[in-house]
């Protein structure tokens, strides 16, 4: 998974499988667009205007659960 931040374009995009080929888009909310593969697996999410939706564009915490 890569997560970047584009402070020209103020978008926080989220990769969840990289190198996967984008068959769809679909804006699900407005500022909200999602990206599919051939087979309807998301691939990664974009987020515009992110500095107003998200709370620290430049901070990411990652956690995990065993």
């Amino acid at each position: 998974m890569k997560v970047t931040y584009d402070p020209r374009t103020d978008t926080l995009s989220v990769i969840l499988r990289e190198n996967a080929r984008v068959a769809e888009s679909d804006e699900d909310k407005p500022g909200i667009v999602l990206d599919y593969d051939e087979e309807g697996n998301l691939v990664s999410l974009e987020i515009l205007d992110a500095s107003k939706r998200v709370t620290e564009t430049r901070k990411i915490e990652f956690q995990t659960r065993e």
